[in-house]
């Protein structure tokens, strides 16, 4: 069951102007199940994306990088499609095959070029793409496009989530309001080095040409770049933000009024989908906010919440509520900071000052850590004592049940 992640209601979740989603059952793994997602943007539209580092990265993900590097050549881009069930990764030349016959279909049904198309997968890797069935589902898709379908457009990402997850916000600006809502799933194999394993966000603001894509990376860097679950990077992570334009606020460089403003509601929108993915991890009973303050960087910081949260001795000592918090300390250490001055280092439990000056505080008493290591939410605040940067990450705790579900993930 997901830590404190309450159901999305389709009544909170914005239109945005210029952006449909068509939604199909194509029985890619299993049958009578949302499993094919289409969305289309108005003409004009921005599209901005990062992609998974991993080498092994799926068929998808290297058409999506290259119709986006070739954006321009053959118009915009105007849809994206994202089957579950299957990843199309490590599927070969029979993979990319696959990927860009998903795409020459689905521009058929829309009259667009298949370059104006971002094929996206998520689900078994190493199985071959069930293409026929993905073909002969798109005009079911395409069929009920429309505005208002974002909860079902949640659902028909998901593979081993609990429940769809979804956001939407209306900000408004100097130049008026602007709509911002997002989608995501993931809840196993999740440590992104660029984003989340498939998120995407619409807006209705325009931005000029090239602003999205620096926007695009600085949001997956402080969202969904900072989570991680299992360690494990995806060979699909996609993250994706797109900008339809069609409302009055239209961004045309860094310096405009409304610029910060969207900056902040975007990476704010990214964060809560991000720490959905994090609620509803495989098996998860403990949400976990590693907070490194006092760095000389962040990337340092970084290094360390990084270190902390991807522990599986911190992540099963969570799950036992055992505060075994010398665990923690290990993990600071390791985490390749070479002239780390462990006399200097600081940690809270919740509102518990555990370790102070490098050694455990002498105040400490094991019973108030007992009593934070029981609640849901846990913050554990570390002080490095070299500078001023900051860095924060969220994870869970690791469980029986993510043996289980990922014992039985193919059944």
């Amino acid at each position: 069951m997901a830590v404190n992640l309450p159901l999305p209601q389709k009544s909170e979740l914005k239109p945005v102007k210029g952006f449909q989603m068509g939604i199909a059952e194509a029985g890619i793994k299993k049958a009578n199940r949302k499993d094919l997602l289409v969305m289309t943007l108005a003409p004009g539209s921005q599209v901005a994306g990062v992609f998974t580092l991993n080498r092994f990265c799926a068929a998808p993900v290297q058409v999506c990088r290259e119709h986006l590097a070739q954006e321009g050549r053959h118009g915009e881009i105007r849809a994206l499609v994202v089957n579950t069930g299957n990843a199309n990764a490590g599927t070969g030349e029979s993979g990319m095959k696959h990927a860009l016959e998903t795409c020459t279909a689905l521009a058929k049904d829309l009259q667009i070029n298949p370059q104006q198309i971002l094929p996206f997968s998520t689900g078994v890797i190493l199985e071959p793409l069930p293409i026929e069935k993905i073909i002969t589902a798109l005009p079911k898709a395409v069929s009920n496009l429309g505005e208002d379908n974002w909860f079902d457009a949640a659902e028909a990402i998901m593979t081993t989530d609990t429940q769809p997850k979804a956001t939407s916000v209306t900000v408004e600006t100097p130049a008026g309001l602007v709509t911002i809502t997002g989608i995501c799933k993931g809840a196993g194999m999740i440590h992104p080095n660029m984003a989340t394993m498939l998120g995407f966000i619409a807006t209705d603001a325009g931005f000029a040409p090239g602003l999205l894509g620096n926007l695009t990376r600085e949001v997956a860097d402080l969202s969904f770049n900072a989570i991680t679950i299992d360690g494990d990077t995806s060979t699909n992570d996609s993250f994706i933000i797109m900008a339809t334009g069609q409302s009055a606020v239209q961004i045309k460089s860094i310096n405009d009024a409304s610029y910060a403003i969207l900056r902040d509601a975007l990476i704010a929108l990214a964060r809560k989908l991000a720490q959905m993915i994090v609620r509803d991890g495989e098996g998860a009973t403990k949400f976990m906010t590693i907070e490194v303050v006092g760095g000389k960087t962040p990337e340092e910081c970084r290094l360390v919440a990084k270190a902390v949260a991807h522990s599986p001795l911190v992540k099963t000592a969570f799950f036992a509520s055992d505060p075994n918090l010398g665990r923690i300390l290990a993990a600071i250490g390791y985490a390749s900071i070479t002239d780390l001055d462990v006399n200097r280092v600081q940690m809270w439990l919740g509102d518990v000052w555990v370790a102070k000056n490098g050694g455990r505080n002498p105040d400490y008493q094991e019973a108030d850590g007992q009593r934070v290591m029981q609640a849901p939410e846990i913050t554990v605040k570390i002080d490095l004592g070299r500078g001023t940067a900051t860095q924060t990450m969220w994870t869970c705790d690791l469980s029986h049940d993510y043996v289980s579900i990922n014992a039985d993930y193919r059944s």
